[in-house]
């Protein structure tokens, strides 16, 4: 689910935030990189294909096939590439998965987690659904936080995502933090970042 958050709330969320996580440096570390691109878009507003090109060239360098056509034609990922033709921190979100799905659910449309928000073949992909909802939930969580933290390494401004991707929801609670630093560590166990926060190329 996607929402909005005030900006102006930010002032008192993040630091919020930062020091709830005092206890994690890494994950503080990480929580950190996010914030700071909060320069390239203080309202929270940005232009949604800038760097767009860059990202394009990351899947070349991941070594991820790609098909210039919109996810609403057919499939965010159709088995075989990835769907260009969307903005920026979708396409991100979409390298995440293909970085964390195994390589066996692969070859299924959307990876085999049923349709995507952007998913035009929706019931062909639900159809193709081969995980339960604790592992479709996991790697949901997952890809987010590591699409996020691509954007932010490539200089875009990733506190847009974080935010509609509901990171700072009830972030008050020791339970959000538990979350953020939950899924950290299980992207620094599968290599996937490191202790920083930086993505990887693994695969």
């Amino acid at each position: 689910m996607l929402s909005s958050i005030d900006p102006d709330q930010l002032k008192d969320i993040l630091p919020s935030m930062d020091s709830a996580l005092q206890g994690w440096p890494g994950a503080q570390s990480t929580f950190r990189k996010i914030a700071a691109s909060l320069k390239s878009a203080p309202s929270l507003k940005a232009d949604l294909m800038a760097g767009h090109a860059d990202v394009v060239a990351l899947c070349d360098q991941l070594g991820l096939s790609i098909t210039d056509s919109r996810p609403e034609e057919g499939f965010s990922w159709n088995g075989r590439a990835v769907a260009i033709q969307t903005e920026t921190a979708v396409l991100l979100h979409e390298i995440s998965h293909w970085q964390i799905c195994p390589p066996a659910r692969r070859c299924l449309p959307d990876f085999g987690l049923g349709a995507g928000p952007e998913t035009g073949l929706k019931a062909e992909a639900n159809a193709a659904l081969s995980v339960d909802a604790t592992t479709q939930e996991r790697e949901e969580d997952l890809a987010s936080l590591l699409g996020v933290l691509w954007e932010a390494h490539l200089g875009g401004p990733a506190m847009i995502a974080f935010c509609e991707q509901n990171w700072l929801e009830l972030y008050d609670r020791p339970g959000t933090i538990a979350h953020f630093v939950s899924v950290y560590d299980d992207l620094c166990d599968r290599g996937l970042i490191d202790l920083q926060g930086c993505p990887t190329a693994a695969t």
